[in-house]
């Protein structure tokens, strides 16, 4: 995606039938993307504008150390069997 790094580039594009927009391939290529890849497209005063966007998956997020700490723990417990239903837990957290 982006590097943070500001890169100025333009082009004209027309919008297809299907409401489809082709990026231009030189501000693709300065931009780094790649097929497949999200955008965020947002519209202000009269403005259209897309902004790449890197979805992460929850599995593949970084934990802190003390995150990482807590997912052992919970592991710990379900292995010992210590674990109970969320239905159980959720009623004990309204209270």
């Amino acid at each position: 995606m982006s590097s943070g790094v500001s890169v100025r580039a333009a082009a004209i594009s027309r919008i297809g039938q299907r409401r489809q927009v082709v990026i231009p391939k030189r501000v693709f290529d300065a931009l780094k993307l790649r097929a497949g890849d999200f955008v965020e497209v947002s519209a202000e005063s009269g403005r259209l504008q897309m902004r790449p966007k890197r979805l992460i998956d929850i599995e593949d997020a970084p934990l802190s150390a003390t995150d990482a700490a807590k997912v052992r723990r919970g592991e710990a417990e379900i292995a010992a069997g210590r674990a109970r239903p969320w239905r159980m837990v959720r009623d004990e957290l309204d209270r």
